[in-house]
């Protein structure tokens, strides 16, 4: 697809838009992630009633300037693409709208009665906050270290929903319901709050064996927190994973993840940026 942009300065653009590793795609980068911080900051002052009303014309003049910026990122991103729908469809893409069109939609229907549940779109801005996603690529190896973990932890937790259920059913059978224990689930609810180390104390026992068998459980909390660190840690330091660290995203179809050396796209084969 064609753009409004000679090719060389549409390729330009698509290297600082989409990708950082070049001093002016870093400093773009910055730029977005000051903005995205700032967006956060003042959707959540806008909650608070007090602040709301003091300063809320500033905090609404906040949010149009960012939306405006918004705006024009996601359109010079769509620009800058040779397959725009591809980035359209795609998680940032969809995250990028998200961030931005709830303050048009909030402008175009403002004052109807039947329409006021609207307002409530205006807390999808807050998703701004997963476009910080762009800025995290070297989380990608605790993502990779999560992936090949899954299986163990998911034996691990299927353990400790075990481990629950049989403790809440004693104490259950121990403490029983004239102390707060009124039936099997209210225990084991206990029993996850106690063993997480949470301890709201809505419920507390009231039986030597009973704070016997709580002392138990706490003690297993703290051995239980420690398990699925040392199966991640223990993925992480693997030879196995290997995480590429570049920010190539293919100019044609938007592809990344490519490998440091690639200098073909591997989805699409289109030139990479060199």
């Amino acid at each position: 697809m064609k753009t409004i942009f000679p090719e060389r300065l549409r390729a330009k653009l698509h290297e600082i838009i989409h990708e950082a590793d070049t001093p002016a795609g870093k400093l773009f980068d910055l730029i977005l992630l000051a903005v995205i911080i700032i967006s956060i900051v003042a959707v959540m002052l806008q909650s608070v009633a007090e602040i709301q009303q003091e300063y809320g014309y500033v905090l609404e003049l906040i949010e149009w300037i960012i939306t405006i910026f918004f705006t024009i990122e996601y359109i010079g991103r769509i620009l800058t693409v040779r397959r725009p729908w591809k980035y359209i469809g795609s998680f940032y893409g969809i995250t990028d709208l998200l961030a931005t069109l709830p303050a048009y939609i909030d402008l175009l229907f403002p004052g109807l009665h039947f329409l006021l549940a609207l307002r409530a779109i205006r807390l999808l801005r807050i998703f701004r906050i997963l476009k910080l996603v762009h800025f995290v690529g070297a989380s990608n190896l605790l993502v990779v270290a999560l992936r090949k973990s899954r299986v163990k932890i998911s034996v691990f937790l299927f353990t400790v929903v075990v481990l629950c259920i049989i403790l809440g059913t004693v104490m259950y059978m121990v403490e029983g319901p004239e102390n707060g224990f009124t039936n099997i689930p209210i225990s084991i609810y206990y029993t996850i709050v106690t063993l997480t180390t949470v301890g709201f104390g809505d419920i507390t026992p009231q039986t030597p064996l009973g704070q016997f068998i709580s002392t138990i459980i706490m003690i297993l909390g703290y051995g239980i927190i420690a398990v699925p660190t040392g199966i991640v840690t223990s993925e992480i330091v693997s030879k196995d994973i290997q995480v590429n660290r570049n920010t190539q995203a293919c100019p044609d179809c938007g592809t990344n993840k490519h490998n440091d050396s690639a200098n073909f796209c591997y989805h699409c084969g289109a030139h990479l940026h060199n």
